[in-house]
């Protein structure tokens, strides 16, 4: 086979397989993974790869992969700061994205001056001969730049004692834009569960992903459900400045959804400054058991967060929590164009109702009589405050509250 032909199959071959992997939803490490072992076995002397893309994520601004010749591949997320890094900013890729560069080539067997770019620099410490850098922007259309944020900055470096050679870099770039569709894919697909997974809580976004869309689609299920509520956050709000409120609304909440995922359980939606969680972890004994497990540790976390609060000079505030078990009904509700993914039913409306007790109870924990007879064993008393008559609930419900091991009931 010719030197054209033998380039042309080797081409085909690796197009070829980025395109059934992009086709088949491989995630994005395992499809750079391949890729690199595909351009080794080719032929390509590479020593170093790199992937750096932008994220749809609250947490973190941007994702990164680097790939080397004796470790394999490793996996970075690159959290958002006020403050662009200095490594960042001096890097071949930062200049290719925001200084309107087609690329960054540099054959370090061709030169003997430093490179302006410090990482370049490191690589040829390391051994290597040659470097190359190009942008795939997934929106051609953008009107901002040909590498907007919307796309992915990738680099190869050889450590072959004459670099890469012309067939390389051809291969290289002709797949190149197949490797961006695979790319754009694999985020797409991640980016996908991510928003899912935050705005919906982890049950309810995989559900929708997995194909629960149509309005009117719910499940009956069985599960405990956990009201919790910040205690006299409204009269604080009154006279704490709007950013103070944020922050400190942000971590009492991030307390309790940490503690509802820590024992299986789901976030359905926040309200105001409280939230309603679900716990459907098996049958409704091991739901019980995972929501009242979730009670001690809760009260723990809060403790730690307003001790620290505290010692910074930051207001503080407690917390009320209503439990209730039964049937529910899970699913989409709303228009055709508008669908909320929640619960309905009675057990939802009585829950709500136990939670308009505490004032009147003096207690911040309230648990049904349904949640206490599935409860047993359990490591802490429950103890009874009474039966009283729940507004649109036919029958009475006695109420417990939680005997901690502290020996002090869990009053407001």
């Amino acid at each position: 086979m010719t030197a054209p032909n033998q380039n042309a199959a080797k081409s085909n071959d690796l197009i070829n397989w980025l395109v059934t992997r992009g086709l088949e939803g491989a995630e994005k490490e395992e499809l750079l993974d391949g890729y690199c072992t595909r351009l080794i076995e080719l032929g390509v002397p590479l020593m170093r790869f790199h992937a750096a893309q932008s994220a749809l994520h609250p947490v973190y601004g941007g994702t990164g992969y680097s790939w080397y010749q004796d470790t394999g591949g490793d996996y970075q997320k690159f959290e958002y700061s006020e403050e662009t890094r200095e490594d960042w900013m001096s890097s071949p890729l930062y200049a290719i994205l925001h200084h309107d560069l087609d690329g960054v080539h540099e054959r370090m067997v061709d030169q003997n001056e430093p490179s302006r770019y410090p990482l370049i620099n490191e690589l040829r410490e390391a051994g290597a001969t040659e470097y190359y850098a190009k942008g795939v922007n997934f929106d051609p259309r953008s009107q901002t730049s040909k590498k907007a944020v919307d796309g992915v900055l990738l680099s190869w470096a050889s450590n072959a004692p004459d670099g890469f050679r012309e067939q390389d870099l051809d291969l290289i770039n002709t797949a190149l834009p197949h490797l961006g569709l695979a790319l754009k894919s694999a985020s797409n697909a991640r980016i996908s569960k991510d928003l899912m997974r935050v705005y919906l809580g982890r049950d309810a976004g995989r559900r929708v992903l997995s194909g629960e869309i149509r309005r009117g689609s719910l499940q009956q299920i069985d599960a405990v459900i956990w009201n919790f509520d910040l205690e006299g956050f409204t009269s604080l709000s009154e006279n704490l400045p709007g950013i103070e409120i944020i922050d400190m609304l942000n971590d009492y909440l991030a307390v309790a959804v940490g503690v509802v995922h820590d024992n299986g359980g789901n976030i359905l939606k926040f309200m105001g400054d409280g939230l309603m969680a679900m716990f459907n972890v098996g049958e409704i004994e091991e739901d019980v058991q995972a929501a009242l497990q979730a009670v001690p540790m809760l009260q723990d976390r809060i403790a730690e967060l307003n001790a620290q609060r505290e010692s910074a000079g930051l207001p503080v505030a407690n917390f009320t929590l209503a439990l209730h078990a039964g049937e529910i009904l899970y699913g989409n509700i709303g228009s055709e164009t508008r669908l909320d993914f929640t619960v309905i039913g009675p057990a939802v409306n009585q829950a709500a109702r136990i939670a308009g007790m505490h004032r009147s109870l003096g207690q911040r924990i309230l648990i049904s009589d349904d949640v206490a007879r599935a409860a047993q064993p359990y490591d802490q008393d429950l103890i009874s405050v009474g039966r009283y008559m729940l507004r649109g609930v036919a029958e009475p419900k006695e109420l417990f509250t939680v005997y901690n091991v502290a020996g002090t009931q869990s009053g407001v």
